[in-house]
């Protein structure tokens, strides 16, 4: 009966002492490392086997019954690594050697390094086996509590026939029930912590996804305003393209009607003027036509792009010869250099790069009123990643209306204007741009930007010159 009595006290100690631990474990080690985590585990199981031996039923001075096995058949289903077992065993059983060193003591310390190596290979069936945790618990239970009594007799102090007769008659029963019993109490903790863990990442999940679904919002309602913008400036292009479209049209329509009408009755310098204006309407709806043509295709991928010899000196020869005269129109100076430092030729799509170039020019003196347009052609070395490059660099400035700073990523954007309603007083489109950075783009090169609002304004489109300068 004295068996069965400390056997309960040890369950309640052990009982006590995994509760003050789940304690431990839930406000300390639950956020530490795996590895420390195990050596916890550890450290606790060999003191649990400790504590059993300490409030143990004596039997004499040397003998001492208890349930210090039991920790090592927890660890077996908690943690079914056998270096580990092994170490628990071989601890438990040293720690056995602190109350006491005497024959019974070498002998606790034999039984439990045997455990420890019992439960090492259980921890082998334990991992492969398909059987239920409770199968499984209920086995190495069996098991533990098996050897120990089986070691007790082989190794023990005691003598087999009292052991056998008297003894494990109440020992080897009660430790079964007590193991059992144990083992379910640390399985509902067990439980207990995990639901605590499933709870833990739910709320965490449920965090993470809260926090994705406002920052997704922001994105949609950014998204949203972006389509709204898209949505608006789009219809104000197709309004001021109806309005483009149709003065060149009803121009060429009126004028060749009122010939065909009035043929006889015309004289030559009317014609001649009639034809004239007819001439200029169609090439301004040419003009049109090309460029929602030129962004339809680069936006498509499909705009080619051709590498040929580009006489640097033929350049300001063709442009001088076009602007010349719409700079006298508005009273304008017009001026066009070039630095002596510049190759002869460079290697490029001469049609594009006079395409950029007539845009920049048009738009340059389409803003200025009053003061200069000048076109000044120079090379530079900038660093492009590991390697310093060489550019050729065409510098449109003009003393025009200038632009505002928010605006300088606006203007290049296709239907975009710095004003909403800067065609109804100028005239365009508003493609120009968004197909000159385009195309600067595709023959390898960038446009820079430096103007602000009333001051004038500076578009320099930079081409390469040379892969990289040594």
């Amino acid at each position: 009966m004295d068996y069965l009595k400390i056997f309960f006290v040890n369950t309640a100690l052990l009982i006590t002492l995994a509760y003050l631990a789940n304690l431990l474990y839930k406000h300390t080690i639950s956020y530490a490392s795996e590895r420390v985590k195990l050596v916890c585990w550890v450290i606790l199981a060999i003191f649990a086997g400790w504590i059993s031996s300490f409030f143990g039923f004596m039997l004499g001075e040397d003998v001492i019954f208890d349930l210090r096995f039991v920790p090592l058949i927890i660890s077996t289903m908690a943690f079914p690594q056998p270096f580990i077992l092994i170490l628990i065993g071989a601890g438990t059983g040293l720690m056995r050697l602190t109350l006491g060193v005497n024959s019974a003591a070498f002998a606790g310390v034999l039984n439990l390094f045997i455990l420890g190596f019992v439960c090492a290979g259980l921890s082998f069936w334990v991992r492969r086996s398909s059987y239920s945790m409770i199968s499984k618990g209920l086995t190495i239970i069996l098991v533990v509590n098996l050897f120990n009594s089986i070691n007790i007799t082989l190794f023990g102090v005691i003598s087999v026939q009292k052991y056998i007769t008297e003894i494990m008659p109440v020992t080897f029963p009660s430790g079964l029930i007590l193991s059992m019993l144990f083992a379910l109490i640390i399985r509902d903790f067990h439980l207990e912590q995990q639901r605590t863990l499933q709870i833990q990442r739910a709320n965490n999940l449920l965090s993470t996804q809260t926090e994705e679904l406002h920052k997704n919002k922001i994105v949609m309602e950014e998204r949203a305003k972006q389509l709204m913008l898209a949505s608006q400036f789009k219809s104000e292009f197709l309004a001021n393209m109806s309005h483009e479209l149709r003065t060149p049209l009803n121009s060429i329509i009126n004028l060749s009607q009122l010939i065909e009408e009035e043929d006889a009755s015309l004289g030559r310098d009317e014609m001649i003027l009639y034809g004239s204006i007819i001439h200029r309407s169609g090439d301004d709806l040419m003009k049109l036509i090309n460029d929602i043509l030129d962004l339809s295709k680069v936006e498509a991928g499909r705009l080619e792009i051709s590498s040929e010899e580009v006489n640097v000196s033929e350049i300001p020869e063709l442009l001088a010869l076009q602007f010349s005269v719409v700079a006298r129109q508005k009273g304008l100076e017009f001026s066009v250099t070039m630095s002596d430092e510049l190759p002869e030729s460079f290697n490029s799509d001469p049609q594009r790069v006079q395409q950029i170039l007539r845009n920049l020019l048009s738009n340059a003196f389409k803003f200025t009123e009053t003061g200069r347009v000048s076109l000044n052609i120079r090379d530079e070395i900038r660093n492009e990643g590991k390697h310093p490059k060489r550019w050729i660099v065409f510098d449109v400035q003009d003393s025009g209306i200038g632009i505002a700073k928010d605006k300088h990523l606006t203007i290049f954007e296709a239907f975009q204007q710095a004003d909403g309603t800067i065609s109804r007083q100028y005239g365009g489109t508003g493609l120009g741009l968004s197909i000159s950075r385009d195309l600067a783009r595709l023959l390898g090169g960038f446009i820079i930007l430096n103007s602000s609002e009333g001051k004038g304004s500076l578009f320099s489109l930079y081409l390469p010159l040379s892969e990289n300068v040594q």
